[in-house]
């Protein structure tokens, strides 16, 4: 066992106004397997490259162990994966690769490849055996699971469950649930450490909110109540010293010596009240400081008179003249939340684009209702620049409304000014579901709206489409996600 201590970390970009952290302090023992959450541009990649020692800080990070982070940057793509693996972690022998390739349910035959030729996911196999194998070093995982479908995810799962010693950056719920035991969290203010997976953390994170909303609420009552009573009694005390010598009737005439004291009660109390006001504002200042705003987004979906939207029948996407997926049959009517699921590669995202009009081969039928009003979400971002307000006049949105849908996804005021490829990968893809809760439409088709997108507005865009029910034919790997939204699944299989 080892420990990761950080003390006092201060850390900002150059050029930028606020610090990235401020004084932020914890420390890691290197058996545990953690979670690192945190809202998108909270600085969790950022974290990972601070304890790479990868950026020049102000305070103290210290460890006697080894961290490398995946994913591994390679160098030269173009070589057999067994060669990548051999230069990350030279001592090992091949019974020991092809081990660690089983528990990931791999066929060792990726070995004999060359790396570029490998999907997405079995890069990401290789890659962490090859990390896993090196032995004897701590693992920062940044976002293994984006793009990866359900069944690598699963297997990934099973592969980490058995690993240990790792921080891992991930915004699937199902997978921080079976895999870490710690939850490190990167808040408003702080940054906190608490045993347990995500589903424990987000209860307590959930109950501690609720707590401090209520105790700020009574506290402002208090406050109001005791300024209220503060200003009466200054009020009075402030009259009585006036009138002292006032004659109230032409027979009695009020002591001044009994006024005078009494005024100079009142002013004590007044006093009394104000020191308790400004510790109460003290407590209430305390308050809040790590809640999220979970502001719910705004959806007008349009309803067609039009029953079936969409039909598909018997079909099968080609690919050089080869059928690619068994013949699938479905339709999609009004108020449908139609999730298609299938491996990486498969055609689910072709689908897709048959639905929006892109001249793709294939056999069997589709039919689309005419007239329908679609609103698209790409699987990819590189196609976005610019500044955001030019983005909204292109796209013909309402600016004031798609700058308020980003602003409750976490985005702030400054990132307004920030050219739109100069973003995160997260930052980028609520550009792409902001447009399009910005739009009024019948169907809204969404291409793996998900990836880079951090846990909080995962959970906003869930309630969004649960709560206004929209026409929804969406790809996404989440399955907690197609859980709680799908009304239909349409499993693609080869």
């Amino acid at each position: 066992m080892s420990l990761i201590s950080v003390n006092n970390l201060i850390f900002g970009y150059d050029g930028s106004y606020n610090n990235i952290f401020e004084g932020v302090s914890f420390n890691i023992d290197t058996d545990w397997k953690l979670g690192l959450i945190g809202r998108n541009g909270k600085g969790k990649t950022t974290l990972l490259k601070l304890l790479q020692g990868k950026y020049e800080h102000y305070g103290i990070i210290s460890k006697n162990v080894d961290v490398d982070y995946f994913p591994f940057e390679v160098t030269n793509k173009d070589r057999m994966s067994i060669e990548i693996v051999n230069e990350i972690a030279p001592n090992v022998e091949d019974w020991e690769i092809i081990k660690e390739l089983n528990l990931l349910n791999s066929d060792t035959e990726i070995l004999y490849r060359k790396f570029d030729l490998l999907s997405g996911g079995e890069q990401v196999k290789i890659l962490l055996i090859s990390l896993f194998l090196k032995g004897n070093n701590f693992l920062l995982i940044d976002e293994p699971t984006n793009h990866l479908d359900i069944e690598t995810r699963n297997n990934l799962v099973s592969y980490l469950e058995k690993k240990k010693g790792f921080i891992l950056v991930s915004h699937d719920r199902n997978l921080l649930d079976k895999v870490v035991d710690h939850i490190i969290a990167i808040n408003n203010s702080n940054i906190e450490i608490q045993q347990g997976n995500f589903s424990s953390w987000k209860e307590n994170k959930d109950r501690q909110d609720n707590f401090e909303i209520m105790q700020n609420e009574k506290l402002q009552k208090d406050i109001n109540r005791l300024e209220i009573a503060s200003k009466n009694a200054e009020k009075w005390s402030n009259e009585a010293e006036k009138g002292k010598s006032k004659r109230f009737n032409s027979e009695t005439t009020i002591d001044k010596g009994y006024v005078g004291h009494k005024a100079s009660k009142m002013m004590k109390s007044s006093k009394v009240m104000e020191k308790r006001i400004d510790k109460a504002i003290g407590e209430k200042n305390n308050l809040l400081r790590n809640v999220d705003r979970n502001d719910k987004l705004k959806l007008i979906p349009l309803i067609s008179n039009k029953n079936p939207l969409v039909l598909i029948k018997n079909m099968q996407v080609k690919y050089r003249d080869k059928t690619i997926f068994k013949p699938i049959s479905f339709e999609v009517n009004n108020g449908d939340r139609v999730a298609i699921i299938g491996k990486n590669g498969i055609g689910k995202s072709s689908i897709l684009k048959l639905i929006l009009g892109e001249k793709i081969e294939y056999n069997g039928e589709v039919k689309v209702a005419n007239d329908l009003k679609i609103s698209y979400v790409s699987q990819s971002t590189d196609n976005l620049k610019g500044k955001l307000k030019v983005f909204a006049q292109e796209n013909k949105i309402e600016e004031s409304i798609f700058k308020a849908m980003l602003v409750k996804m976490g985005l702030s005021q400054n990132d307004f000014d920030t050219n739109i490829q100069d973003m995160s990968e997260g930052q980028k893809k609520k550009v792409l579901i902001a447009k399009s809760v910005s739009e009024q439409a019948n169907i809204y088709i969404w291409d793996e709206p998900l990836n880079y997108i951090d846990i909080l507005t995962r959970e906003q865009i869930e309630d969004t489409i649960l709560n206004y029910k929209p026409t929804i034919i969406f790809v996404e790997h989440d399955e907690r996600f197609i859980e709680k939204i799908a009304t239909k699944i349409i499993n693609i299989e080869k």
